[in-house]
C-alpha cells in the first residue's frame, strides 16, 4: 500500500490495540486454536472487526522464529523457549544452518492465519516476526557482555563470546528472513517487525556516542536487509520497539528504516518523537497497556487522561498518529474484563478538537 493509505487511516482517527491474545482467550480452548490456522485467522479477523480496523494484526508470539531455528535439535516447545547457548559450538552452528523443509506447528498456524485473512476477508493481512537482534538475545546466555565487548572493538577471533554473538546473530537473521518470506508467500502485505531488545540495556549509549558501530551492525543493517525483502515482495514495513531508546535511535528508525508505521513504547513521548521522525511515517501507540490489568496502577480515569493528552499533543504536532497500545495487550487470568473495559474506554472516548 502507498503511504497515503496509512496516513489517511491516521487522519480518520483510527484507534486499535495489538489485542489478538485477548480475543484468543475468549475461545474455549485457546491452545488448540493457536495451533489451527483457520481458527487463529478467525481470531485475528474478530480482533480487527471489533476495533473497526482494516489492519489484521496477528498474535504477537515472538517465540516462533526461535522455535523454527532450533528445529534441527528436536526440542520440545518448552525446551526451545528456554534454550540458550553460553559458548561457541561450531558443530552446533553447522547443524542450525540446515533448516528443515517444513515449519513447526505453531509457525504453520501463523502462516495459515495470514492466508485466511488474505483469501477469506477484506482486511489487510499483516505478518509478524521478531527482529534479528531481539532473536539473538534470546539465544545467548549473556548477550549484554558480548555486545559490550563488540562495541569496544573486540573481534570474534579475540573473544569466544563475540564469536558466539556473531554466529548466532547471522543465524537469527536467516531465521527471521525465512519466516518473513513464508508469510509473504501466505499473502502478507505488511510485516510487523518487533525489535524490543534494540534498546539501551543491550546497546551502550556511551559506546554508540563514541562511534561504536553496534547499532548499525546488529540492528539497522539486518532490518534494512529485511525491509528490502519486504520491498521485493511488495509488502510494507511496520516497525515496533517498546524498549528504552535514545532519541537518536528513534530518528534512525524513522529515517533509515523509514517504515510505514513506527510503534514505540510508553517510555517515549510521541509528541517529542514527532520532531525527529519523517512526516510520512505514521506514529503508533503508545498508551501504557501493560498496566491495564491493575486498577491500582492504571485506573480507567488515568487511561482516559492519557488518551486525551496523547491525542491533543499529537494534534499540535500535526504528525500522523494512530492511537493504540505500547505493545501487545495480553490476557491476564482474573483481569480480562478489566483490561477489555479500558481498551474499550480509550477507543470510544471523545476528545474535543
Amino acid at each position: 500500500m502507498n503511504r497515503d493509505y496509512y496516513l489517511d487511516l491516521a487522519r480518520r482517527g483510527l484507534r486499535f490495540v495489538i489485542g489478538a491474545d485477548l480475543v484468543l482467550h475468549e475461545d474455549a480452548d485457546p491452545e488448540r486454536t493457536r495451533r489451527n490456522g483457520e481458527g487463529l485467522g478467525r481470531v485475528v479477523e474478530k480482533t480487527a472487526r471489533r476495533q473497526k480496523s482494516p489492519l489484521a494484526i496477528p498474535l504477537m508470539d515472538l517465540r516462533l522464529e526461535k522455535l523454527d531455528l532450533l528445529g534441527p535439535l528436536h526440542l520440545s516447545e518448552a525446551e526451545a523457549d528456554a534454550w540458550k547457548l553460553a559458548e561457541p559450538d561450531e558443530e552446533l552452528f553447522r547443524a542450525l544452518e540446515s533448516a528443515p523443509a517444513g515449519f513447526p506447528e505453531l509457525n504453520r498456524a501463523q502462516h495459515e492465519a495470514v492466508r485466511y485473512i488474505d483469501e477469506q476477508t477484506d482486511l489487510l493481512p499483516v505478518g509478524m516476526v521478531i527482529g534479528p537482534f531481539s532473536l539473538t538475545t534470546k539465544l545467548m546466555a549473556d548477550p549484554i557482555a558480548a555486545v559490550a565487548m563488540a562495541g569496544g572493538g573486540v573481534t570474534p577471533d579475540e573473544e569466544p563470546q563475540v564469536r558466539l554473538l556473531t554466529a548466532l546473530h547471522a543465524l537469527a537473521e536467516r531465521a527471521v528472513l525465512r519466516s518473513a518470506k513464508a508469510q509473504l508467500q501466505a499473502g502478507a502485505r505488511a510485516l510487523l517487525v518487533c525489535e524490543p531488545a534494540a534498546n539501551i540495556v543491550y546497546l551502550s549509549p556511551r559506546q554508540m556516542r563514541q562511534g561504536a558501530d553496534i547499532f548499525e551492525r546488529f540492528v539497522l543493517g539486518p532490518n534494512r536487509r529485511l525491509k528490502q525483502t519486504l520491498k521485493d515482495g511488495s509488502a510494507d514495513l511496520f516497525f515496533h520497539d517498546c524498549g528504552e531508546l535514545l532519541t537518536e535511535m528513534v530518528r534512525a528508525f524513522g529515517e533509515d528504516l523509514h517504515p510505514k508505521i513506527l510503534s514505540l513504547g510508553s517510555s517515549r513521548k510521541l509528541w517529542d518523537d514527532a520532531a525527529v521522525v519523517p512526516k510520512d511515517v505514521v506514529l503508533y501507540g503508545n498508551l501504557p497497556t501493560k498496566s491495564f490489568y491493575s486498577d491500582a496502577a492504571m485506573p480507567v480515569e488515568e487511561v482516559l487522561r492519557r488518551t486525551r493528552e496523547l491525542i491533543r499533543e499529537m494534534r499540535k504536532t500535526g504528525h500522523a498518529h494512530i492511537l493504540g497500545s505500547e505493545c501487545d495487550v495480553l490476557w491476564v487470568d482474573g483481569a480480562a474484563d478489566t483490561i477489555r473495559n479500558k481498551v474499550e474506554a480509550m477507543q470510544r472516548h471523545e476528545v474535543a478538537q
